[in-house]
């Protein structure tokens, strides 16, 4: 088993005044060359948007491209025709291939919006962009880990294009997991405590705390009090097919 510990003080930190956000790897300004990425998991930013605030138009591609709302509504608009609002409890999807243009706006003016945006690497590039977004069911993270992502867009979740599964999980204090890992010793596991403290492999996580393991067929997690956390599992080399 091989790790790497990511203390939520190792993260870049910008405040824009508008945005407030937090960088797990290395983004826009903020570059260190020891985060610049965990396997095909290129970005994980903590976000949280002032009230009428937001991204205006802009363009990505070659990306697939993860939206976890946290807190508040979050209001989405692209070039492929796509207009809606994006909750807590929700997850978007965007692959972006051969390339698409959005914008993101916090759609409340007198509340702030939280939310984790990821980026993967895909395992095919110049894809058709497409879009999707569903209404997650919480009961099934209750002592659990629920399937979010997928590479199988008949599975559960939403899909991308890439051998990546999400999952969350609300523990209570004192529960175990085992997580097992989907696709063998080519992925490994990247676990990112958003409340509450647990260990996870005998590494203790206090809240944006994170740990990535690979190199195992099984890794355990234990709740020390009453958590929330996310586990994104990626291809940690030759992620292209």
């Amino acid at each position: 088993m091989k790790k790497i510990l990511y203390p939520s003080s190792s993260r870049g930190h910008a405040n824009h005044g508008w945005l407030n956000t937090h960088h797990s790897f290395s983004f826009a300004n903020w570059f260190n060359p020891d985060q610049m990425h965990f396997g095909a998991l290129r970005v994980l930013n903590d976000d949280e948007i002032a009230g009428g605030m937001g991204f205006g138009t802009h363009p990505h591609k070659d990306m697939e491209i993860v939206t976890i709302p946290l807190e508040g509504d979050l209001e989405h608009k692209d070039s492929m025709g796509n207009s809606s609002v994006i909750k807590a409890a929700d997850v978007q999807v965007i692959s972006a291939g051969t390339g698409i243009e959005h914008s993101e706006f916090n759609h409340n003016k007198d509340e702030v919006c939280k939310l984790l945006q990821i980026w993967v690497f895909p395992r095919k590039k110049h894809v058709e962009p497409r879009y999707d977004q569903i209404t997650l069911d919480q009961s099934k993270m209750k002592n659990q880990f629920s399937q979010i992502v997928s590479p199988n867009e008949n599975d559960e979740g939403v899909w991308v294009h890439q051998n990546t599964w999400f999952h969350l999980a609300e523990l209570d204090e004192g529960k175990s997991l085992d997580y097992k890992i989907k696709r063998g010793a080519n992925n490994g596991v990247y676990f990112f405590l958003l409340e509450g403290s647990a260990k996870v492999s005998d590494e203790t996580l206090n809240k944006r705390d994170a740990v990535g393991i690979w190199d195992t067929e099984s890794i355990q997690v234990k709740a020390t009090e009453k958590s929330k956390l996310l586990a994104i599992e990626v291809p940690m080399e030759n992620w292209e097919d």
